[in-house]
């Protein structure tokens, strides 16, 4: 008989974000330190606590996290950096200077949490547009070089791979 109890659900969150960030800190250890048994325990010791600061501070997401769709943006992030680099140097380098910038208020559908920081942090990458922070609404103020590119339509569809992603829901 499973037990629908929340504060179980709660707890097996926690120990299994706490496993699983232990692990990843181990094996960065070991990506940096090497795997000699007399470093090893150290690495350990030092992954567990770690794992118990990071738990503490920034509390398991209750959404799960699609690794395949997060590998997707992280395998498109370099090409759309690519091209909006080159966008911005076209832009810089053309004689007679084609910017159009301004600030595009984006109404955000991501409860704030993991999800919408990550999508933030992506939209500060792409060269071109700066997240600036709330507006009056709360909307996200991203100032960017071009008012006349679809901007609003590029943010949009970043947010939603970032929901899917995070297995998150976007609010209407």
């Amino acid at each position: 008989m499973p037990n629908n109890d929340p504060a179980v659900a709660t707890r097996a969150a926690r120990v299994r974000t706490l496993a699983l960030r232990a692990l990843g800190l181990l094996g960065l250890w070991i990506l940096l330190i090497g795997s000699d048994p007399s470093d090893l325990a150290i690495g350990a010791a030092t992954a567990v606590l770690a794992a118990v600061a990071s738990v503490r501070l920034l509390a398991p997401d209750p959404h799960r996290v699609r690794v395949g769709a997060l590998a997707r943006i992280a395998l498109r992030l370099p090409l759309q950096s690519l091209a909006a680099g080159y966008d911005v140097a076209r832009r810089a380098l053309h004689p007679r200077l084609p910017l159009r910038p301004g600030y595009v208020s984006y109404p955000l559908r991501l409860s704030p949490g993991l999800a919408r920081d990550a999508f933030c942090a992506l939209t500060s990458v792409v060269p071109g547009t700066v997240p600036s922070g709330p507006d009056a609404q709360g909307h996200l103020l991203v100032h960017c070089l071009d008012l006349e590119q679809a901007v609003a339509q590029q943010l949009a569809s970043d947010e939603a791979r970032i929901a899917r992603a995070f297995g998150a829901a976007l609010d209407d």
